[in-house]
């Protein structure tokens, strides 16, 4: 079998692997790296997702790439405008050039006495067969997402098969679903639900979130008028990242306030969806939740839509329990009945470690539920790898960005040392494991038992803050006495 090698082998051509392969160039231009990527084409999540009105929950200054400021005037965007984003910065740095489609990699096998990873990738060829190929490297970045794009989470319903009309989660909408004039119930209260009913709400009959308990949504304007207002008087680069530091700094003291007076920040959030509903909406029981703000994400809503729609009643919100579906829709726990034409089932993702990888290091399998992460991207004893993982209380790509500065600086001190391997190692026996992800949702509870761990210090803690994450990944020491060099 054939085999390439390569400095660098970058998983993933979504929003994190274009940011790993432009980082890379800048910091590490000597280095020779390619990206696999297991689909047709670039954009990852922003490409799959085809659902309607589908769009960020972070504002584009922070979720938009530290070396590439977004310009256009929507503070909130939307699917598309992302994914063009993201590939005019792979075409504009070249780094579509570095990139192999349909190789969906399978296993990676470290060997210590040849200091390199060996990768096996699937490459889909013609007639839908696929073919094994052969990659090896010596440092893997893996920036394939925290979450299963085969399928999204859907529980058992009883009753499904029985139901006349189609069930879709969002994960798997097609163009061919027409919604115009129909019934439609959407199942959930997450991002993606208060996402979809707004825009179905618009041409659909009728549409009904059906929830089994609140989540907490929040209204922002699509548009930042005051950076707007610096980008028309100050140069582009300047704007952006006063923007951005400015959004980041709010987002920071909210998340603080949040954890230490959940109750003022509830009743503030809770004030703000009183005034967008009026006074006789019954808010109690379906926008107040029973955990405190940021227990789990906060669902954004640009300009209020989800709630402007409630107003004018094109859409409406259902608290209950779910018996059964039926041949025309979905029976409560209460006996009362919801007409359904459509039911999109948006009822969380499945999250997967590591893209799904098997990996071994000199033979031995790796089971990640028994790693701890080393500064959120390293894993204990396994050498010369890291994983692009963004913040769960903000944006994705400001974690993503300051592991890509520290992969290269990893890399850079490496060469200069000539050191073949580096591996994060524990030998501190107070250092305690404790789950990655204290967040209370469906979606982390189910996965969270075959998730890595944090540790209860650092480097192996998660702060889950920007701040302390520029100071230790683009200025802490590389040689911290717990990554092992040789």
């Amino acid at each position: 079998m054939q085999q390439e090698h390569f400095d660098v082998l970058i998983v993933g051509a979504g929003l994190s692997g274009i940011g790993a392969g432009y980082h890379l160039q800048s910091k590490c231009p000597g280095k020779s790296y390619v990206i696999l990527e297991g689909r047709d084409c670039i954009g990852g999540t922003w490409d799959l997702f085809r659902y309607p009105g589908i769009r960020s929950d972070s504002d584009m200054f922070t979720l938009g790439y530290s070396f590439k400021p977004w310009t256009d005037p929507k503070a909130i965007a939307d699917g598309p405008q992302i994914l063009s984003y993201v590939r005019e910065t792979a075409v504009e740095n070249g780094i579509d050039k570095h990139i192999r489609f349909h190789h969906r990699v399978k296993r990676a096998a470290w060997s210590t006495s040849d200091a390199r990873w060996t990768i096996e990738a699937e490459r889909a060829g013609g007639e839908g067969a696929a073919e094994l190929v052969r990659f090896t490297c010596n440092f893997l970045f893996l920036c394939a997402g925290y979450y299963k794009y085969e399928a999204g989470y859907t529980p058992e319903f009883a009753g499904a098969a029985d139901f006349a009309g189609r069930i879709v989660h969002p994960q798997k909408w097609t163009e061919d679903i027409d919604y115009a004039g129909k019934r439609v119930v959407v199942i959930g209260s997450g991002a993606t639900a208060v996402t979809l009913v707004p825009e179905l709400a618009k041409t659909a009959a009728q549409v009904t979130m059906l929830q089994r308990s609140p989540t907490y949504v929040v209204s922002r304007p699509a548009q930042d008028p005051l950076a707007n207002k610096l980008r028309r008087n100050l140069p582009a680069r300047l704007a952006y990242h006063l923007i951005r530091w400015r959004n980041v700094m709010w987002g920071m003291f909210f998340f603080q306030l949040s954890r230490r007076k959940p109750a003022k920040v509830k009743d503030l959030i809770l004030t703000g969806v009183r005034a967008a509903l009026g006074p006789d909406y019954d808010i109690a029981t379906h926008f107040t939740p029973r955990y405190n703000p940021w227990d789990q994400r906060l669902c954004l809503v640009p300009d209020g839509d989800l709630f402007k729609a409630i107003r004018e009643k094109r859409a409406a919100v259902v608290t209950k329990e779910i018996d059964t579906f039926t041949h025309d829709g979905i029976r409560l726990k209460d006996g009362s009945e919801l007409a359904a034409d459509i039911i999109v089932t948006a009822t969380g993702l499945v999250l997967q470690v590591v893209g799904g990888l098997e990996v071994r290091v000199d033979g031995r399998p790796v089971d990640f539920a028994k790693t701890l992460t080393y500064k959120g991207m390293m894993y204990t004893d396994v050498p010369n790898m890291a994983s692009a993982f963004g913040y769960t209380n903000a944006s994705w790509t400001l974690k993503c960005d300051l592991t890509c500065e520290y992969v290269c600086r990893l890399i850079n001190y490496m060469d200069r040392h000539n050191f073949r391997q580096a591996m994060p190692h524990n030998d501190d026996p107070d250092i305690t494991a404790q789950p990655s992800l204290d967040f209370t949702s469906g979606y982390v509870q189910r996965s969270v038992a075959k998730m890595p761990k944090q540790g209860s210090k650092r480097p192996w803690r998660l702060y889950q803050n920007y701040a302390l994450d520029i100071v230790s990944l683009r200025f802490g020491k590389i040689d911290d006495g717990v990554m092992r060099y040789s």
